[in-house]
């Protein structure tokens, strides 16, 4: 009797570990990003605030890999600023440890006069 309890607890353990992980993963591959557009953040494009290109690139190199299980290391660059306008796009270019280099797609999501919600495609 005990060690079919034992095996229930170890396997139950198991699973345990396994969800957290699982969520752990999830919440941390997101793609998604709200960053303010302060004097430091910010520039001005075609009479718009934006958010300079510097900073995207690096909130996508953080968010890319933020795991060893998620995502792919890469140094970034992005061609542009982040115009603070709903819809609007830009693509990033990620270079990869073995030279290669992947396209990336950034969306602007919602746009106020302080923040910038924007969310990018691995």
């Amino acid at each position: 009797m005990s060690d079919r309890r034992f095996l229930v607890g170890v396997a139950g353990g198991v699973t345990l570990m396994f969800a957290v992980g699982a969520l752990v993963t999830y919440l941390m591959s997101g793609t998604e990003s709200t960053t303010g557009l302060d004097q430091y953040d910010s520039v001005i494009l075609d009479g718009r605030k934006a958010l300079k290109p510097t900073i995207v690139a690096g909130r996508i190199e953080g968010l890319y890999h933020p795991l060893p299980w998620v995502g792919q290391e890469v140094r970034v660059t992005c061609p542009t600023a982040l115009k603070a306008v709903a819809g609007t796009t830009i693509t990033c270019t990620g270079r990869r440890n073995d030279g290669t280099t992947v396209r990336i797609p950034v969306t602007v999501i919602k746009a106020t006069e302080s923040s910038l919600t924007w969310k990018f495609s691995r």
